[in-house]
C-alpha cells in the first residue's frame, strides 16, 4: 500500500478542493431577482431542478405583529442564500410521520420554497411553466414545508414550478378576540393562517415569472387542513382571483359532523373566556408580551384549561359568510377543481360490535337509524368494525369533501374531477398494514417521494401509481384536465357522466360512485349548522 507524505496529501487535498469549487461555480445557478431582493438557489443532486428555500414572503409576525394580518417583508441588500428551509411555525401537536428538516419552531416562520426546472427561463408577464402551490395539512395545529415527503423536486422534473409555504398555526394563526377586531381595519380577527397562505400566493403572482413560472396559471393544492384551506381560499374575496385551478386531498371547510367555520362572535366569546382563565388576561398588550413557550404550554394543557380549537372562522372579512352559502350563491372561484379522499380515512380506537353500532345509529340518527344501518351494515361484529371505520371517516373527512365537490360542480361553472385513493399501504415504521389507505397516505404518491417513507416496502404497484398520480396532477395544473397520453381515461364528475370517480389503486380505473347513497343520506340526515 502506498502512503502519501503529509505535504503531498495537503497539496492533493487543496487541488481537490479547488477543483470542487470550480465545478460548483460552473454549476451555480444565477441569482433570481424578487421584489424584495436577490435569492440564490442550489441545484438538486441530479442537477435537473433548482431549489430556493426559506425565502421570506412576509414580515416576521412577532411582537406588535403577533395576531396581525401578514405585512410586507423589507428589502434586503446583497444576495439571500436560499439553500436551507426556514423555521417551521410553532406547533401544537406532532404526528409520528412528521419529520422536519429545518432550524426548529419559531414565530418568525413566514417563508416559502420554490423548485423550478434547471432549464426554466424567466418570463415577463405571461407564459412560462405551470405553477403548483402546496399547502400542508395538520389540522391547522401542526405541519411544515421541510418534510421530505413534500419535496417539490420530483414534480418539478415534470415541467412545473412547485412552491410551498409555512403559515401560522393554532392560537398564533387563528385567535379571535374583540380587541383584535377593534384594532383591525377590517373589524375582524382570526384567519391569520389563511391570510398567510394568501400573502404567499400573492408573492408567487408577483415573482414567479423570474423563476420561469406562469403567474396566470397557478394551481393551489393541499391535503387535510391544506385541502380545507383550498376550499376556503376559493371562497374568500381576498384570494379567489389569485389562482387558476384547485386540488383538494381529503378535506373541506364544509359542515359535516365536525367541519364548520364558527361565527366570529361565538369564537371570540369562547377564546376570551379561555384566555382569561389559562393565560391570565385577554388584553392584547398583555398577550403580546407573553413568551411563546408560555402560550404553547397553556394550549397544550387541554385537560386543565380546555383550550378551544383554533381554526378558521366566519370573520366577515376573509370569509364574509359560511362556505356553504358562498358556494351556493356561486361567489367562489370558478376554476377547474380536482379532489377526493382515501379509502381508510379514520380508524377509531373504540371497540365496536354489531350491538354497539346499532346503538350508535339510534343515538346519531334516531328514526333514520334503520337506513343508516343499511348503508353502514352491522350483521356481524367484523362487518360492524368496518362500518364504524367508514362512518368515522365519512363524518371527519369524506362527507365534507364530497359536499364541496358537489356544490362546486353545480355552481362553479368549471369541470370537477373526483378520485378515490384505495391502494392499501404496504405499511411502514409509523403505519401498520391494518390501516389500509390511511389519511395522508396519498402525499408521497403525489410528490413522487415514496423513498422518503421510513422502512416502507415499496411494491411495483406503488411506483406505478405514484407515476400516474404525479402525471395526472401535473396535467391538471397545466390545462385543467388530468388526462393525457398513456393514462387511463379520467371522466369529469357529474350527472352527465353518471358520477364517475377515478379509483387510484393497483388497477386505476373510473367507475360510477358506489358510495353516493351514503353521502346523500348524511346530507339530508345530519342537522344543519344553524340547528346546532
Amino acid at each position: 500500500m502506498q502512503f502519501m507524505t503529509p505535504r503531498k496529501a495537503a497539496t492533493t487535498t487543496l487541488i481537490a478542493a479547488l477543483s470542487c469549487s470550480f465545478a460548483t461555480a460552473q454549476q451555480q445557478p444565477k441569482p433570481i431577482q424578487t421584489d424584495s431582493g436577490k435569492v440564490q438557489g442550489a441545484l438538486t443532486a441530479d442537477q435537473k431542478v433548482v431549489a430556493y428555500k426559506g425565502i421570506p414572503y412576509a414580515a416576521p409576525p412577532v411582537e406588535e405583529l403577533r395576531w396581525h394580518a401578514p405585512q410586507p417583508t423589507g428589502r434586503w441588500k446583497g444576495v439571500l442564500q436560499a439553500r436551507d428551509f426556514g423555521s417551521h411555525c410553532i406547533q401544537f401537536d406532532r404526528h409520528a410521520d412528521m419529520v422536519f428538516h429545518d432550524p426548529g419552531p419559531s414565530e418568525d416562520c413566514l417563508t416559502l420554497n420554490v423548485w423550478t426546472p434547471a432549464e426554466a427561463k424567466p418570463v415577463k408577464k405571461s407564459g412560462g411553466l405551470p405553477v403548483m402551490v402546496w399547502i400542508y395539512g395538520g389540522g391547522f395545529m401542526t405541519g411544515g414545508t421541510s418534510e421530505s415527503r413534500q419535496d417539490g423536486q420530483f414534480l418539478a422534473r415534470r415541467g412545473v414550478v412547485v412552491v410551498s409555504m409555512n403559515y401560522r398555526l393554532g392560537i398564533f394563526g387563528f385567535l379571535t378576540l374583540p380587541e383584535l377586531d377593534s384594532e383591525s381595519p377590517s373589524h375582524g380577527s382570526g384567519n391569520y393562517g389563511l391570510m398567510d397562505q394568501t400573502a404567499a400566493i400573492a408573492w408567487v403572482r408577483r415573482n414567479i415569472g423570474a423563476f420561469g413560472g406562469d403567474p396566470n396559471n397557478i394551481t393551489v393544492f393541499g391535503e387535510s387542513a391544506g385541502s380545507m384551506s383550498v376550499s376556503a381560499l376559493m371562497a374568500s374575496p381576498l384570494s379567489k382571483d389569485l389562482f387558476a385551478k384547485a386540488i383538494g386531498e381529503s378535506g373541506a371547510e364544509f359542515a359535516g359532523q365536525h367541519q364548520r367555520a364558527p361565527a366570529l362572535a361565538e369564537a371570540e366569546q369562547r377564546n376570551a373566556s379561555w384566555a382569561e382563565h389559562a393565560l391570565g388576561s385577554a388584553r392584547l398588550f398583555y398577550l403580546r408580551q407573553l413568551g411563546t413557550d408560555e402560550i404553547v404550554k397553556a394550549v397544550a394543557d387541554r385537560t386543565r384549561n380546555r383550550a378551544p380549537s383554533f381554526r378558521p372562522v366566519v370573520d366577515g372579512y376573509f370569509l364574509p359568510d359560511t362556505l356553504a352559502h358562498i358556494y351556493a350563491d356561486g361567489k367562489q372561484a370558478h376554476v377547474p377543481t380536482l379532489g377526493g379522499w382515501n379509502a381508510d380515512e379514520s380508524h377509531p380506537d373504540q371497540v365496536t360490535t354489531a350491538a354497539s353500532l346499532t346503538e350508535l345509529a339510534n343515538q346519531d340518527f334516531g328514526p333514520a337509524a334503520e337506513e343508516f344501518l343499511s348503508l353502514y351494515p352491522a350483521p356481524t361484529d367484523e362487518k360492524a368494525r368496518r362500518s364504524i371505520y367508514d362512518y368515522f371517516g365519512d363524518k371527519s373527512i369524506a362527507f365534507s369533501t364530497w359536499k364541496w365537490l358537489e356544490i362546486q360542480m353545480k355552481t362553479g361553472q368549471a369541470p370537477v374531477y373526483r378520485y378515490f385513493f384505495d391502494l392499501p399501504s404496504p405499511g411502514d415504521r409509523n403505519h401498520s398494514l391494518a390501516l389500509g389507505a390511511f389519511h395522508s397516505d396519498d402525499i408521497e404518491y403525489v410528490f413522487g417521494s415514496l423513498d422518503s417513507r421510513p422502512e416502507m416496502k415499496i411494491r411495483p404497484e406503488d411506483r406505478a401509481l405514484s407515476e400516474l398520480m404525479q402525471q395526472y396532477w401535473v396535467n391538471f395544473a397545466r390545462s385543467g384536465d388530468p388526462n393525457g397520453p398513456g393514462l387511463p381515461r379520467w371522466p369529469a364528475y357529474g350527472e352527465s357522466t353518471k358520477w364517475q370517480v377515478m379509483h387510484l389503486d393497483g388497477d386505476t380505473h373510473a367507475e360510477s360512485d358506489k358510495l353516493r347513497d351514503r353521502y346523500l343520506f348524511l346530507d339530508r340526515s345530519w342537522p344543519r349548522p344553524a340547528e346546532r
